[in-house]
């Protein structure tokens, strides 16, 4: 009989698999990155307890492109400022990816909140142009151009908050308390130069970044980086404590409190 490609993998195929994947070599990304002080109070109230807001209240874009073996893919992420135990780093609020590939893993694995989305960065001379859109919004724009070269910072341990949740069955909320996330990665820079310019922020009902306004921009920069990424949950959290900020997950927040058609098989 054929193999059929549904039924079950071998032990040995499910151990080839992850060796595989545990041999990733560094895969270096091109990227924009702008950072901005914006306003306390709206930087405090995206963060779902137990993250608590840091002594400043910053926001963090980042849009890159990279260089896959097979297809480039478009990464970027809005992320603001937070801390948990003593531990300063980012809470992404949206992470949008131009391949479904790119979903899949920081989804299910670690919790992102990562969307199908369009992701550009242009560079002509020293113009430069980065955006990340959605919905035919290009939500965050960077305009500017380069301006010179920066010392190339030592490598460093950046670590990333998330929160990972099943949403319950009976559109009631959610199956399960959730786990907090901290996901540490080790960056490595090896080309950094300034730009001068400027973000735009546009509304848009699926991505509304603009709540975050531009008060004062801290950063802005063109760098090659590459990174690795390893999450572990650090606690678990009431599920009525997070149910107030998972609409932050989904373009169409009632779709979680729709429940099963009665009737429906």
């Amino acid at each position: 009989m054929a193999r059929i490609r549904y039924g079950a993998r071998t032990a040995a195929e499910i151990t080839a698999a992850r060796t595989a994947s545990s041999r990733l070599p560094e895969i270096w990304s091109t990227g924009v990155v702008a950072v901005w002080e914006s306003d306390p109070d709206a930087v405090a109230a995206v963060l779902p307890p137990p993250l608590e807001p840091t002594g400043r209240p910053l926001v963090r874009a980042t849009i890159s492109k990279v260089e896959l073996p097979g297809y480039p893919l478009g990464a970027g992420s809005v992320a603001v400022a937070a801390a948990h135990r003593g531990i300063e780093g980012w809470y992404p609020l949206v992470m949008p990816m131009t391949h479904e590939r790119a979903l899949t893993g920081g989804r299910e694995v670690f919790g992102e909140p990562k969307k199908l989305g369009e992701v550009t960065v242009d560079r002509d001379g020293p113009v430069v142009r980065a955006a990340l859109a959605r919905h035919g919004i290009a939500f965050v724009e960077v305009r500017g151009a380069v301006s010179g070269p920066l010392p190339v910072p030592e490598p460093a341990r950046k670590t990333d908050f998330y929160f990972k949740f099943l949403p319950a069955v009976d559109g009631s909320g959610l199956d399960l308390d959730p786990v907090l996330v901290h996901c540490l990665r080790h960056e490595k820079v090896r080309r950094l130069e300034r730009i001068t310019g400027d973000v735009v922020l546009r509304e848009s009902m699926y991505d509304p970044v603009a709540d975050l306004p531009v008060h004062t921009l801290v950063e802005l920069t063109l760098g090659e980086k590459t990174s690795d990424q390893q999450g572990r949950v650090v606690e678990r959290v009431s599920a009525e404590s997070l149910l107030p900020y998972i609409h932050q997950r989904y373009d169409d927040p009632q779709q979680l409190l729709d429940g099963p058609p009665e009737g429906s098989a």
